[in-house]
């Protein structure tokens, strides 16, 4: 028996969670009101369209939302999103998720009258996003940062030049350097490739690495790499819609914030919610105003607008003009691929932090956690070990383990290991599996 899935908005979206989510052989429905855009995705993907206002309960009907496991209601509008989960749940869906845009509704006191409504989950993209921005901003020496156990172990990426002390050795010759001790490589991205490190694989200038650590030791990669560590202090970031200011309202307690936009009455607006924020009014395409405003005394430049091509432009000017730390907000898939690969040094991606928060509720096989990172097709699960079977009696390097995937961490009550071939798994132990999809089925049998 598969997993019903009914997806509400066929936009962005509903578009990125329908093919993250199709990949895993779930049966999916989407409904749309524009039959164009539903005629476009039914040709990219195996999915049922039902064309209509999902606020209906006939076309909620029609979508069978009575015998779905889940349904995310994911439209542009918050109103719809929310009526849509509600009838979802009341006509028998097991759990409804709502996108929304008001942030008041995502304050904790408030939660309960939704969950009283029957919705499970309120899900922002933005308000993701200012989290995974802020986060970025606390790591700056690295491209990403994942946490697991609650943060035990860290999981970063890091582009490596040519004065990194791994560039051309071997993966086995870093084992026997002490100061390798508690980190591991478990992924590379090379050329737009994912590769699972074996012990022969050699690391190669411009490699974007995946490390494993415990959490303790997660400075020690910074040493050990030569990066130069840089306390983040000022801030410039450009744009000025929801995402450049939940953002601007996350950071600016910690941080001195100067936010450019190029509409006067915006600004306006802005500079009312944003106290401790200097907003400046200005064309931000203009590199020679932001120099001006002070771009080469930022440690960190945030480009935050409406298009991705400008985003990516001005972080690779701010680079330029030697600002440590660029953020950019890429919204499409082509670029994902190469921003990395051109010099901007973070991606930020609403529809894919939103897609991660969602897979992460519905994963089986004993799944706690799910992330993606940008631009690689591999992806972190962490599964529990649920019973003893083959999984507690062999080692690990018995297990048949598929080759396009690597156990990178195991959370072992208040202890976290970085297993090596030689480990056996426990009982109730967390593994922290890093996987490319083709790897995903074997995984769930092992682990089922």
């Amino acid at each position: 028996m598969g997993m019903n899935i009914v997806i509400a908005g066929a936009g962005d979206m509903g578009y990125h969670l329908a093919e993250r989510l199709s990949f895993d052989n779930k049966d999916i429905t989407l409904i749309d009101t524009d039959r164009n855009v539903l005629d476009y995705v039914a040709s990219k993907l195996d999915v049922m369209t039902v064309q209509g206002d999902a606020t209906s309960l006939d076309v909620l009907d029609q979508a069978n939302v009575q015998n779905a496991n889940m349904v995310l209601a994911v439209t542009t509008s918050e109103k719809t999103n929310l009526v849509t989960a509600v009838l979802a749940k009341q006509l028998g869906a097991k759990r409804v998720m709502a996108r929304v845009r008001n942030h008041t509704y995502l304050k904790e006191d408030n939660v309960p009258y939704f969950n009283n409504l029957g919705i499970d989950n309120l899900i922002s993209p933005t308000m993701l996003c200012s989290q995974e921005i802020a986060k970025m901003i606390e790591n700056s020496s690295f491209t990403e940062v994942f946490d697991f156990g609650g943060g035990k172990l860290n999981i970063v990426g890091i582009t490596l030049d040519q004065y990194s002390p791994l560039v051309n050795q071997r993966i086995m010759d870093t084992k026997e350097d002490p100061t390798y001790e508690d980190i591991r490589i478990i992924a590379i991205v090379r050329d737009q490739k994912t590769i699972i490190p074996r012990g022969s694989t050699i690391i190669r200038n411009n490699d974007h690495a995946f490390f494993i650590s415990h959490k303790k030791n997660t400075e020690s990669i910074i040493e050990a790499l030569g990066q130069k560590k840089v306390r983040i202090k000022n801030i410039m970031i450009i744009g000025g819609d929801d995402m450049a200011v939940t953002t601007a309202i996350r950071l600016q307690g910690d941080y001195r914030i100067t936010l450019v936009n190029n509409d006067k009455e915006r600004c306006k607006w802005l500079a009312e919610r944003l106290p401790d924020t200097l907003v400046i009014n200005g064309d931000y395409k203009n590199i020679e105003l932001l120099v001006e405003e002070g771009l080469e005394q930022m440690d960190a430049f945030l480009a935050l607008t409406e298009s991705s091509e400008t985003n990516i432009i001005t972080s690779l000017s701010a680079k330029n003009h030697g600002v440590y730390k660029t953020i950019a907000h890429v919204d499409t898939r082509e670029y994902i691929h190469i921003s990395h690969s051109i010099g901007v040094d973070s991606l930020i991606n609403k529809k894919l932090v939103a897609a991660n928060e969602i897979t992460r509720y519905l994963r089986k096989g004993k799944v706690d956690a799910v992330s993606g990172i940008y631009g690689v097709d591999a992806e972190f699960i962490q599964y529990s070990v649920s019973k003893n079977n083959r999984l507690t009696k062999h080692p690990l390097k018995d297990l048949h383990f598929p080759s396009t995937a690597i156990v990178a961490g195991v959370i072992r009550g208040e202890n976290v290991f970085i297993p090596d071939g030689e480990f056996i798994l426990h009982m109730d132990d967390k593994a922290i599996v890093l996987a490319l999809p083709e790897a995903k089925q074997t995984l769930e049998k092992l682990f089922h």
